[in-house]
């Protein structure tokens, strides 16, 4: 099987909780490997940065359509969180603020999306 094919076989197999769980590893893991180096490219730290809001920011923005079917009160506190990950930010590109808040915030949600909230 090629790799392309086993790509959009798995596309397809994948749940949207699954792919969202995904993506947020694949941007936390951009912020860590930001973090962990202090002498990395610029580019690099904005990059990770910058794909971390458009995640929230995109979040923010289904949360705000009236036909999503999570409880008001949950796209609430998501779209809450958005505008915090936005500031904070936007104060880490200045270097004014540190990224572990950001990843942490990711992490909380992973642990969400994988069910681990409802387990502890």
């Amino acid at each position: 099987m090629s790799l392309q094919a086993y790509k959009t076989a798995t596309q397809r197999a994948e749940n949207p909780r699954d792919a969202e769980y995904r993506l947020f590893g694949q941007v936390t893991r951009a912020l860590m490997d930001a973090a962990a180096d202090p002498n990395a490219e610029p580019a690099r730290r904005m990059d990770a940065l910058d794909w971390n809001r458009r995640l929230w920011s995109a979040l923010a923005t289904d949360c705000a359509d009236p036909d999503n079917a999570l409880p008001v009160s949950v796209r609430a506190q998501i779209i809450s969180l958005s505008l915090w990950v936005s500031r904070h930010t936007s104060a880490v590109m200045r270097r004014e603020e540190e990224i572990e808040p950001l990843v942490e915030i990711n992490r909380m949600m992973m642990q969400g999306l994988s069910g681990g909230a409802e387990a502890a």
